[in-house]
């Protein structure tokens, strides 16, 4: 078995204003490390345009169409504060979907142990009829449900280590008490949501807050006392993760103080619970990061354990 990597060239015609931080140079920096050639092994596939009925399993109808409503022919088109639309994005957001989807029927057809989607925009901050935080539609929620009602599942879990709570992914679970998401999030911080005492309609979200400084010890330990084991006790038969990498100490956007080889502790960790009870498959999708070195550095680290995981 191997790894799959989903990735598109769309993701470089999703342009931002000058000094935005979710750029291009994200993904080639990212581009670039897998380059390298202990990641020929990767199984690589274009992230194809999803269906319009990929995102209705998330999104009403009436934000789907403000969204394609939006896209402009030229310039760019301001969401909110944060989130812009260039020619290129609207193409780039339905192939970050697209690609989550067609790894969760990769990975759940045994194509792959498991897979990366490698495409941006991010999309842990969509809400179900907002755009906000770089996001326009909720990649891993959407695949998430897609796996539910596509693959006849009735487990599925969702791990978040972006440095920011992933709001959106919240907001569109919430009320599904087939999906487990846990969030690992510096608070407080951009969006200012994810207290523990949000915990959905169901006692289906767990929500942990770190504080501005928390370093790679103080990090595992928490993941290992609260996450680790709400995730094992929900026995998903598919783990998600929203893979942000914002919480490395060299991001500029945030405060934490994380290292790559945290982020390859807890990849081995969510696999180890994967292994238990999802036949080991796990789909991971790019969320934020915004220092190219420590961007490139931390999903290569990402990837190998991913590979070492699934030969």
């Amino acid at each position: 078995m191997t790894t799959a990597l989903f990735s598109h060239p769309a993701s470089l015609a999703h342009e931002m204003p000058d000094g935005h931080p979710e750029r291009i140079e994200r993904i080639k920096a990212i581009n670039a490390a897998l380059a390298a050639g202990e990641f020929n092994a990767l199984d690589r596939h274009e992230a194809p345009i999803c269906r319009d009925d990929d995102i209705l399993l998330a999104h009403p109808r009436s934000y789907l169409d403000l969204i394609k409503g939006s896209a402009p022919d030229q310039g760019f088109r301001q969401l909110d504060p944060d989130t812009h639309m260039s020619k290129g994005t609207l193409e780039a957001a339905m192939r970050a979907v697209g690609g989550n989807v067609a790894a969760v029927d990769l990975v759940m057809t045994g194509g792959a142990s498991n897979a990366f989607v490698a495409m941006r925009p991010p999309g842990h901050h969509a809400e179900k009829s907002t755009a906000m935080g770089f996001c326009l539609f909720g990649n891993v929620a959407i695949a998430a449900k897609h796996a539910l009602e596509h693959h006849g599942l009735k487990r599925v879990a969702i791990v978040d280590f972006d440095v920011h709570h992933g709001n959106g992914t919240q907001d569109l679970v919430w009320d599904d008490r087939r999906i487990f998401f846990a969030s690992s999030h510096q608070m407080p911080l951009y969006p200012g949501t994810g207290a523990p005492s949000e915990t959905g309609a169901h006692g289906n979200i767990l929500n942990l807050p770190l504080d501005e400084g928390t370093d790679g010890p103080e990090f595992r330990e928490l993941i290992q006392e609260t996450l680790l084991p709400a995730l094992a006790w929900h026995r998903p038969e598919l783990i998600l993760i929203s893979a942000g990498f914002d919480a490395h100490r060299d991001d500029p956007l945030a405060g934490l103080n994380l290292i790559e080889d945290d982020f390859a502790w807890i990849t081995e960790q969510v696999c180890d619970i994967a292994d238990t009870s999802a036949s080991g498959r796990v789909v991971s999708s790019l969320e934020g990061g915004y220092d190219l070195n420590a961007v490139a550095a931390s999903t290569a680290r990402h990837v190998r354990v991913l590979m070492e995981r699934g030969q």
